[in-house]
């Protein structure tokens, strides 16, 4: 005689889509606070290299513009409160407050962008993923250096903001486009 396995405590509670939407906000959160922990100080400039560009495109175009947004949005409210998931492990009202606050509201921005894209087909081909990805990176800019023109800057705004990023962030979306056949796999698995 077979016996039905019975469901565990949180499947009684949670339907399991919902389940499943929370745990991939939550992972895609994690992607994005351990790509900050990459961090390479400029010395001209207030803005570090980070992963987090990588992490957010990829977590929009995986998650769609809901989900990627959650995410984007769960990170920002975890470095708020004080966990160190921002550049560096750093974490607090003061890192939004500060020169890259504005680069921060740009990862939940681009998270919409590039979810919404994704979720009209841009992520099926590597050249549309790319084009979509490169719509994300524009929001972040575009919110960064708005932001960043308010403080006091050694070099010019775009020296300080743009520039030195470009080739970096171009690196990172390419990277995040070959990587979303892999993130795929994990988000449906």
């Amino acid at each position: 005689m077979l016996v039905a396995r019975p469901r565990p405590l949180i499947a009684a509670v949670v339907p399991d889509r919902i389940a499943w939407r929370v745990a991939a906000v939550v992972a895609g959160s994690a992607l994005i606070a351990l790509a900050a922990q990459v961090r390479i100080p400029l010395p001209f400039s207030p803005v570090p290299v980070t992963g987090q560009t990588f992490a957010v495109l990829l977590v929009g175009a995986a998650l769609g513009a809901r989900l990627g947004v959650a995410s984007a949005a769960l990170y920002m409210v975890e470095g708020l409160v004080g966990l160190p998931v921002y550049a560096g492990g750093n974490a607090g009202f003061g890192e939004l407050a500060g020169p890259t606050g504005g680069y921060l509201v740009g990862f939940v921005v681009a998270a919409a962008v590039v979810g919404a894209l994704a979720q009209r087909g841009w992520d099926r081909r590597f050249p549309t993923a790319v084009a979509a990805m490169l719509a994300g990176e524009v929001a972040i800019y575009a919110f960064g250096l708005l932001w960043l023109a308010r403080f006091p800057l050694p070099v010019p705004l775009l020296d300080a903001g743009l520039i030195p990023f470009v080739v970096g962030d171009a690196y990172k979306l390419v990277v995040a486009a070959l990587a979303l056949p892999g993130a795929w796999r994990f988000v449906r698995g």
